[in-house]
């Protein structure tokens, strides 16, 4: 057992209840608290620390209910639903997913009286696709022209989770869908909506007849101008498509749901492989 558990472990007085795992910025172990299910989460990045003031906020309303908090860890209600917005995909019922992701997005952005907690301004957010656009250019510098004429022009803002998709909300069996993980962001709501369409996989998020299905169906569900939306997903697909760059892996995914949105826009593609110019990552 990693030695990071214990002190949360004698704390909160928790059992273990499954194998502990990682993943990139948490540590995290299945226990019972109370004689309940939860899940004990290790932040192992600052981002992942200040996402736990988001979940308090929420009151366990769209999202799993916090428990318990002290310093780096939190202790969450466990999800011990059978289903996964993944596997309803994989089953052929990505509209059903849509509906779901659509929903819960609507519960999050709903106004709730208490003080926003600390968040960072959606511009801070795309930092990164600025000098990725100049590097790299291509589709790039279309998502960076469509982010900057969003963030200069602001709509319906308040509260974001952030990083929308399949594997961050899940079923929380009798409490429903509920989501996971956020990015505590503060910005226009249309931008939650946009990485639903990177999701959950290459066959499906780029395929052409699935992406417009999907704009038509998140427009009427969330009363979103398509336009409007369209941008969203080509800002969002371009700053994904950044920080895979910077980290040295490709994101043939983020470049293709781009250039799907680019074209529903009517926007001109740079030529290149495959009606855009990839960028390249150097082998280190």
């Amino acid at each position: 057992m990693n030695q990071a558990f214990i002190p949360y472990l004698q704390r909160w007085q928790l059992e273990p209840d499954g194998q502990a795992f990682e993943t990139h910025s948490s540590l995290l172990m299945p226990v019972r608290y109370q004689m309940m299910p939860a899940m004990l989460k290790i932040a192992r990045e600052q981002e992942e620390k200040f996402g736990g003031l988001l979940m308090c906020w929420w009151r366990g309303e769209g999202a799993a209910r916090v428990l318990a908090w002290h310093d780096d860890g939190i202790l969450l209600e466990r999800a011990m639903g059978t289903l996964s917005l993944a596997q309803l995909v994989r089953n052929g019922e990505d509209q059903r997913a849509t509906d779901i992701l659509c929903q819960v997005i609507a519960r999050l952005h709903a106004p709730r009286d208490e003080p926003y907690p600390d968040l960072i301004p959606l511009h801070q957010w795309f930092n990164a696709l600025w000098p990725a656009a100049q590097v790299h250019g291509g589709i790039l510098r279309l998502s960076a022209t469509a982010a900057a004429e969003l963030l200069i022009s602001p709509r319906e803002q308040g509260v974001l989770h952030g990083d929308i998709h399949h594997d961050n909300v899940l079923d929380f069996a009798e409490r429903g869908w509920l989501v996971i993980d956020p990015k505590r962001l503060y910005g226009e709501r249309g931008f939650d909506y946009a990485n639903i369409f990177c999701n959950p996989n290459y066959g499906v998020a780029t395929d052409p007849d699935t992406f417009h299905r999907r704009v038509e169906q998140v427009c009427s569900r969330a009363g979103l101008e398509r336009c409007r939306l369209l941008q969203w997903i080509l800002a969002w697909a371009g700053l994904s498509a950044a920080w895979f760059l910077e980290d040295g892996e490709q994101a043939d995914i983020d470049f293709r749901v781009a250039e799907l949105a680019a074209r529903a826009l009517g926007i001109a593609l740079p030529q290149g492989d495959g009606g855009f110019i990839l960028p390249t990552v150097e082998s280190q």
